[in-house]
């Protein structure tokens, strides 16, 4: 295998999950930290300039004092007891203690309560999402082939709630996010991500990631989770799909080679290459679409059909338009067909063969 190297904003709309969730007790915990060192900072200030102060029952301040008055005056306490009496200490108090009360207050109280309201608000999102995701399509990599993939679903009936985008750069997740998309921020080859994903319940799972030894390494990963959903994969390098096939991949498209023909057959037919641009491109001119026969269409030949047909899949083979063993088509049959594309038809999910 050939490793090779890594190569908007609007609010969302859609559900992102993050790769490390951080519960609200540790979040709590953080802001605890925080106050524990303004409360430290203060007990300094007034120990260092202990001689400013005035305990009602007489005696130096010792380093418990310090400690009991910046407790109770971050608090606003204030019992009254330990008191600043010289000018200097009463202005230090002015200056410096009371901005430091105010951030105790707004970091241990405020703060505190809008991370565990946002949490719950967000754990409450992906708790529903989670519990009526079905059939829905995952996309790892949201880079260029990515982006190009769910264009292309949405274009052939997949509603944007059942894409879920697998991507280990957050703004990629904000990206998908914004145009109502579920993102999971993660690394699509970890077990724990694909779970986040709901990979078990999926209809079907495309690789787009960019370098084919990371394709390898989801491939294996959504494969032992879930051994019977279509995995569709890209591969960089030719020599590698049959590595992707082994590794559990349904269809592996070469992009490199797909590429490489394009740009031979363009020198002496580029308007072959403009009608096969325009067949993968869904939602304008020709479409190619995958559906299962009509009952009229039943004991007729392909080229009997209004829709031109490329090909027929029967008891898990797929033959050409032209192979004889095709006679007439059966109630099981599975058509790949070119059709004009219809602004007016209502798109649904593309059927999968049996």
């Amino acid at each position: 295998m050939k490793f090779e190297p890594v190569g908007t904003e609007t609010e969302h709309t859609g559900v992102q999950i993050a790769h490390e969730e951080i519960s609200p007790v540790r979040q709590v915990l953080r802001r605890v930290l925080i106050a524990a060192f303004v409360l430290v900072v203060v007990v300094l200030i007034v120990y260092v300039d202990r001689d400013g102060y005035e305990d009602s029952k007489g005696g130096e301040i010792s380093l418990l004092d310090a400690t009991y008055y910046a407790t109770v005056t971050l608090s606003t306490t204030g019992y009254g007891d330990i008191t600043p009496v010289t000018p200097e200490a009463r202005l230090i108090n002015i200056l410096l203690i009371t901005p430091l009360r105010i951030m105790f207050l707004i970091v241990l109280i405020g703060t505190t309560l809008e991370a565990l309201t946002a949490r719950s608000r967000e754990e409450f999102r992906i708790r529903r999402w989670r519990n009526r995701v079905r059939q829905h399509v995952i996309v790892c990599g949201y880079g260029t082939k990515g982006r190009s993939a769910i264009r292309s679903l949405i274009a052939n009936g997949t509603t944007p709630d059942r894409i879920v985008v697998v991507d280990p750069e957050p703004r990629a997740i904000e990206e998908a996010n914004s145009l109502g998309l579920t993102g999971i921020v993660g690394d699509a080859s970890r077990t724990e991500v694909l779970r986040r994903a709901s990979v078990e319940r999926a209809r079907a799972v495309i690789v787009a990631a960019n370098r084919d030894d990371a394709s390898v390494l989801i491939t294996l990963t959504v494969r032992q989770i879930n051994p019977s959903v279509p995995i569709t994969t890209s591969v960089r390098e030719e020599e590698n799909a049959n590595l992707l096939r082994q590794s559990g991949a349904d269809t592996v498209i070469t992009t490199s080679a797909t590429s490489g023909r394009l740009l031979g057959l363009s020198t002496d037919a580029p308007r072959v290459v403009a009608v096969v641009e325009d067949l993968v491109t869904g939602g304008q001119g020709l479409d190619l679409h995958q559906r299962t026969v009509n009952s009229g269409e039943v004991g007729l030949g392909p080229r009997s059909l209004r829709d031109i047909v490329l090909s027929v899949t029967r008891g898990g083979r797929t033959l050409r338009f032209d192979d004889p063993l095709i006679g007439t088509l059966q109630p099981e049959d599975v058509l790949v067909v070119v059709k004009a594309h219809d602004p007016n038809r209502p798109m649904r999910p593309p059927t999968q063969p049996s």
